[in-house]
């Protein structure tokens, strides 16, 4: 299948990647001139800019955008709407919010253009694991881009079957979902980064009271000097608290015990924020999620271990940058 990916960062370089290696044809865009020859030399077909990338596809056209949310995604969306027509598609694959979602899908219908979000998880590890979407758009567009969305979702892989699931039809086991009409996708995503950020936080302040164990505040009988690589592995094994994110926390503890690397100072990408005021709206209580992120906002002042577990984490899965050490760099 021929599509248009509009962003060659990490993510969309790696996606761009698998696509090809699963025989899809793709047309590239990138502010980088060099980040396009990179991917034309991997097989991509390179283009000058957005109108030369759709110039490039057939009707009925898709294009992928994998930009920085906000601004730049809204600005090249609307720059590829002005010169799609009728049946082509433009699917978000950032992490919009979801009601910008809703908005543009209601402007561009007048065009004939269907929009889809599509919330994507997988990081920097998605090339090889395949990418977790969550899908928001009309059903027939879900349709006709179903052999894009395959190919990049990891699968049913080794993973056991949930039990009674064998009854139940659908996409998810594979690692895809339609989840509904437009927005559904993102808000999907949204909820879920809300809850990783309250999952790396449970891992990062337990592992605090592991490292804060040898304190001489504390009675002789009762300091623990802790291997914590070595619990963070053990875990791994047959524990109830076993995930990918514990996955990574071993690995960043691993190559360095006590993360001196990190200053602990950690981002915000916008989804937990979008979390908590969406539990507002509906009046449902978020305690943990909200914790989380108050703690991402106090990490900017004060640096404890369990935020240099949390800047590890993110780095891990997702290439993240601390913004602190980006500014020692620049």
């Amino acid at each position: 299948m021929q599509l248009g990916m509009v962003g060659l960062g990490k993510m969309g370089a790696n996606m761009t990647r698998r696509l090809i290696r699963g025989g899809h044809q793709l047309v590239v865009s990138d502010l980088s001139a060099d980040a396009v020859k990179r991917l034309a030399a991997e097989g991509a077909a390179g283009s000058s800019g957005l109108e030369d990338l759709i110039a490039k596809l057939k009707p009925p056209r898709a294009v992928w955008v994998m930009v920085p949310a906000g601004a730049p995604t809204e600005q090249t969306v609307q720059k590829l709407a002005q010169h799609m027509q009728s049946g082509d598609a433009i699917i978000d694959g950032g992490n919009s919010y979801f009601k910008d979602d809703v908005r543009r899908a209601t402007q561009f219908k007048s065009k004939g253009i269907h929009y889809l979000d599509v919330g994507t998880s997988g990081g920097v590890w998605g090339l090889e694991r395949g990418y977790c979407m969550m899908i928001g758009g009309p059903k027939e567009a879900v349709q006709r881009l179903d052999p894009i969305f395959k190919t990049l979702a990891p699968g049913r892989g080794e993973i056991p079957r949930t039990s009674g699931r064998e009854k139940l039809a659908g996409t998810a086991e594979e690692g895809y979902l339609h989840c509904g009409p437009s927005g559904a996708g993102h808000f999907v995503k949204m909820v879920h980064n809300g809850i990783e950020y309250g999952i790396m936080q449970a891992y990062a302040e337990g592992f605090d009271i592991f490292k804060n164990a040898t304190s001489k505040d504390l009675p002789e009988d009762i300091r623990y000097d802790l291997n914590l690589p070595d619990i963070a592995e053990v875990w791994r094994r047959g524990s109830v608290i076993s995930s990918w994110l514990l996955d990574l926390t071993a690995i960043a503890l691993a190559e360095n015990p006590t993360l001196s690397e990190y200053e602990g100072y950690v981002q915000d990408s916008g989804e937990g924020r979008w979390t908590i005021q969406a539990a507002i709206e509906e009046a449902v209580p978020v305690d943990v999620l909200s914790a989380a992120l108050f703690a991402r906002f106090r990490s900017r002042e004060q640096h404890t271990f369990a935020e240099k577990m949390l800047s590890a984490m993110r780095q891990q899965f997702g290439g993240h940058i601390e913004a602190g050490a980006a500014k020692k760099s620049a």
